[in-house]
């Protein structure tokens, strides 16, 4: 947890004027708008704000598909970064505001949705950054928050490690098919964090005072490495899993005849060299210190969502009878 600084070469500080705020702050989040609903932090931050009794807007590129797993509990806003016309209607009355990076966009419409909302007099901004975006000035996600740091925002950076969710997401298909994590990671370890953790880190800083200029690394309670998260994954699912740590050319081949896009393809493969070399274990306390709680376990999250990391023939049929 750290409070942000002045970054060199920046015109004006990155810990803006005023510092952190005492208990005694108070927070006007009314309305909170939510970019990336529909993704692993988006959908249970929505969760979790709705339940604080926070107004949330819904910023969707399809707005239908978010209501019809949402429901009339919140706003929906046609909204893409890409197409600033869209923006407007976004932010109008918007007090919080949660940010992500997609991929496919680049830095600058980010920067410059950021501006609009300064402009419009938003508030405060939780942005989801990555672990060590401090050490990675060329990187966009470290570009994005010097950027917001230069704002008059109440900024609050989501630095999150590697999502447990990865596991039921890209990588699910291995596990479930082949009873194998297929991943090139050696044996470096990573500080997996479930994402439900950030999204209710993402929710406490928008909400409660005490999170202004303020970055958090947000990681699991452990770091494991690929070989110890198989024999979590064996414990919990009673049938053996092991880890395939393919090599780097083999893992691409395999991802693109799943067809898995390139790019995506390119970014895993980077991610997984790093963790290789032994840069991704690091952990820290600051869910704990946001939460008051540990964060979730790995045994944890395999536990919660045992029933994803069935094989096929073993899924429950609607009359609970399993498929031979």
């Amino acid at each position: 947890m750290t409070n942000l600084t002045s970054t060199p070469g920046d015109d004006r500080s990155a810990g803006l004027e005023g510092g952190a705020e005492t208990d005694g702050d108070r927070i006007t989040s009314d309305r909170v708008l939510v970019t990336g609903a529909t993704g692993r932090v988006g959908g249970p931050l929505v969760t979790d704000l709705l339940e604080r009794s926070v107004t949330v807007r819904i910023a969707s590129r399809d707005p239908t598909g978010a209501r019809e797993r949402f429901g009339e509990t919140a706003e929906y806003v046609e909204f893409d970064l890409e197409r600033p016309e869209t923006w407007g209607a976004a932010l109008a009355d918007v007090d919080g505001l949660f940010l992500l990076f997609p991929p496919s966009v680049g830095v600058r419409p980010v920067r410059e949705f950021v501006d609009a909302a300064e402009r419009v007099g938003v508030d405060r901004i939780g942005y989801l950054s990555i672990l060590g975006a401090e050490k990675l000035p060329i990187l966009p996600p470290r570009r994005i928050e010097n950027h917001i740091a230069r704002t008059d925002l109440a900024a609050t950076f989501l630095r999150a490690s590697y999502f447990m969710q990865n596991l039921s997401g890209i990588h699910r298909p291995e596990i479930v098919g082949r009873d194998e994590l297929f991943v090139p990671a050696g044996d470096g370890s990573l500080s997996f964090v479930d994402a439900r953790d950030v999204a209710a880190v993402a929710a406490t800083a928008l909400t409660e005072p005490g999170h202004r200029n303020r970055a958090y690394d947000l990681t699991g309670p452990a770091a494991l490495d690929f070989h110890e998260v198989a024999e979590v994954f064996s414990e919990v699912l009673a049938r053996p899993i092991t880890y395939a740590d393919p090599s780097r050319l083999a893992f691409a081949r395999h991802m693109y005849r799943r067809g898995v896009p390139h790019s995506l393809v390119a970014f895993m493969t980077v991610e997984y060299s790093v963790v290789r070399l032994g840069f991704s274990g690091r952990t820290t306390g600051d869910v704990e210190a946001v939460l008051g709680r540990p964060p979730r376990s790995l045994r944890e999250f395999v536990s919660d969502e045992a029933e994803t990391f069935q094989r096929d023939r073993e899924r429950p049929t609607s009359t609970g009878v399993t498929h031979s």
